[in-house]
């Protein structure tokens, strides 16, 4: 996970703290929460060579940590995970409990850059308009180009740049949300920073994970980054209008999802076309209504 990718190191950045000069950029939250030490035992070693297919292949994820980063030991990689897991989490279920008292469904859409998720998104919004109060959170690197789209929408939404930072995480939903005028009962979208292996770990509270994969990305997307399909409770497959121009086999693709995750719902969808629309629609009244 990113624990050791350097995503703590980068400035955060939300809409509306340029208002607070002493809080328009401050770093990511990742310091280490307060709790009895905790002892990790059962590490084999500090060295760590990736394990080698008969084919000369490298695998780094065998070892206990699951990961690898130059330098760090598989006993340091477990310690800071435990850290900012621990904190996170927490912070996650007090974004849950507050969400839950207002009854609003919150939902974390995450994909890989270019699934079309937030194309999807406003084409949900604009669908909704008129019936349900909605509002998103949009999380990028830079820029406020999406928060710009949905907003043209007539949606409330605000952008969360997250600088080197590679997900959203607990912390920066829980700044960002009450800037949100979003009534009781409504639906609250966290569209994260395109990515499938980080945010697969960091719990923000939501209610559901939703996975948008596209029909140009390949069949076994979800084998390839099983965490983030693990997490998901639906998995929207998206473009489906390109399928006549693609050799991209659905059958297969659905498959392999639920080879690493056999609950996972799977809604074909298209923003394009409109297929598949209604029932991704029906799926969130149900879940609103939960």
């Amino acid at each position: 996970m990113c624990t050791t990718c350097g995503c703590g190191e980068g400035n955060l950045y939300i809409e509306g703290d340029e208002h607070n000069p002493h809080s328009a950029f401050r770093s990511a939250p990742f310091a280490p929460a307060a709790r009895p030490k905790m002892k990790i035992t059962g590490i084999k070693a500090p060295e760590f060579t990736p394990s080698q297919t008969e084919e000369g292949d490298l695998h780094y994820g065998h070892g206990e940590a699951g990961t690898h980063a130059p330098g760090m030991s598989q006993r340091r990689m477990l310690e800071v995970e435990i850290d900012v897991l621990d904190k996170n989490n927490r912070l996650a279920e007090r974004n849950r409990a507050r969400f839950a008292a207002r009854k609003q469904l919150v939902l974390n859409l995450v994909s890989s850059p270019g699934s079309g998720k937030t194309t999807l998104l406003t084409e949900t919004l604009m669908r909704l308009k008129d019936s349900v109060p909605c509002a998103v959170i949009e999380g990028d690197q830079q820029t406020v180009n999406d928060a710009a789209r949905i907003r043209a929408t007539g949606t409330p939404a605000i952008q969360v740049n997250t600088g080197k930072g590679c997900h959203l995480d607990a912390q920066m939903i829980a700044d960002a949300a009450p800037r949100l005028p979003l009534d009781d009962n409504g639906i609250l979208f966290i569209e994260n920073v395109g990515n499938l292996v980080c945010p697969a770990s960091f719990d923000l509270g939501e209610k559901h994970k939703v996975a948008v994969l596209s029909v140009t990305e390949g069949e076994d997307k979800p084998l390839k980054y099983p965490h983030m399909f693990a997490a998901a409770s639906l998995m929207l497959l998206n473009k489906v209008d390109l399928l006549p121009y693609l050799n991209f086999d659905v059958e297969k693709c659905i498959a392999c999802a639920r080879e690493v995750n056999p609950e996972i719902e799977i809604i074909l969808i298209s923003a394009t076309s409109g297929e598949g629309m209604d029932q991704w629609l029906n799926w969130l009244e149900t879940q609103r209504c939960a």
